[in-house]
C-alpha cells in the first residue's frame, strides 16, 4: 500500500490550547482570551469544524481550564460531525501534543497539529495540508515567503551571513502528517521546536504548502487587536 493509499481516510486534529497568555498581559490562558466576544479557542474550533475530512478532535487545554474548554464544546459545537475530547496539556508543547495524540482514535490516517492561537486560519490552509499528505507526503506544513532581509549573527551580535530569502518560509500551522509517522516521531524521545522538525529528525521529508497571512499567531496585544479588527470585518 502506498503512502497516498494510507492517507486516503480520516483526519484527526490535535488543537493545542495550553499556552499561558502571559505575553498578552491576560489574567487567563491565551485560548480563553476573547477576540471581540468569543474566546480564541472557539474561533479555532470553528475553523476545524469547517474541514470536512476531520473525524476526531483533541483539544489540549491547561489542566485547571478543562471544564471551561468542555463547556465551549458543549455549547457551541452543536453538530456531532466528529468525536471531540478535551485533555490536559503538559509543561512543554511536546508534552501537550503527546497528550493530544493519545486522545485521538488509533484509526485516523492523517494527524494535524494546530495552534489555537492561529485562530483565524482559513479552511483552505487545512485542505492544502491534507491534500499534500493525501498525495503521498509524509508531512506537510503551510508557509509564507519571508519578505524581510534575514541575517545570521554570532554571540556578539556580529553579522555572519545573509540567507537567500527566496529559499526561506515562515512556517504556520496546521502541520499535517501521516499518523504513523507522527506517532513514531513522538515515540522516539526526540525534541524539536515544532512537529515538522521532529518528523525531519526522525528521517522523513516534509513539504511546504501555501500558507495564508490570516494564519498569524496571536502572541502580543497588537496581534489580538489585529484579530479583533479582522473578525469585525468578517474575516
Amino acid at each position: 500500500m502506498t503512502d497516498a493509499d494510507a492517507a486516503s481516510g480520516s483526519v484527526g486534529v490535535v488543537l493545542v490550547a495550553a499556552g499561558s497568555g502571559s505575553r498578552l498581559g491576560a489574567d487567563k490562558p491565551k485560548a480563553f482570551v476573547p477576540i471581540d466576544e468569543d474566546p480564541i479557542l472557539l474561533h479555532a474550533i470553528y475553523a476545524v469544524h469547517g474541514v470536512q475530512e476531520v473525524a476526531a478532535l483533541a483539544i489540549v487545554a491547561p489542566p485547571e481550564w478543562l471544564e471551561a474548554a468542555q463547556e465551549l464544546v458543549d455549547l457551541h459545537l452543536g453538530c456531532p460531525c466528529f468525536t471531540t475530547r478535551v485533555v490536559a496539556g503538559g509543561a512543554e508543547r511536546t508534552d501537550s501534543v503527546r497528550a493530544g495524540l493519545a486522545a485521538l482514535p488509533d484509526d485516523v490516517d492523517i494527524i494535524l497539529v494546530h495552534d489555537a492561537a492561529r485562530a483565524l486560519t482559513p479552511v483552505e490552509v487545512f485542505e492544502r495540508v491534507i491534500d499534500a499528505v493525501g498525495a503521498g507526503a509524509a508531512g506537510a506544513v503551510p508557509g509564507i515567503p519571508v519578505v524581510d532581509t534575514v541575517k545570521t549573527v554570532d554571540d556578539r551580535g556580529i553579522i555572519t551571513g545573509t540567507p537567500d530569502r527566496s529559499r526561506l518560509r515562515a512556517v504556520q500551522t496546521p502541520q499535517g502528517f501521516l499518523a504513523d509517522v507522527l506517532r513514531g516521531a513522538y515515540a522516539g524521545g526526540l525534541t524539536a521546536t515544532d512537529d515538522a522538525a521532529l518528523v525531519e529528525l526522525a528521517g522523513h521529508d516534509v513539504v511546504v504548502v501555501e500558507g495564508d497571512p490570516l494564519a498569524f499567531k496571536i502572541t502580543a496585544p497588537e496581534d489580538l487587536d489585529r484579530a479583533a479588527r479582522l473578525v469585525a470585518e468578517g474575516a
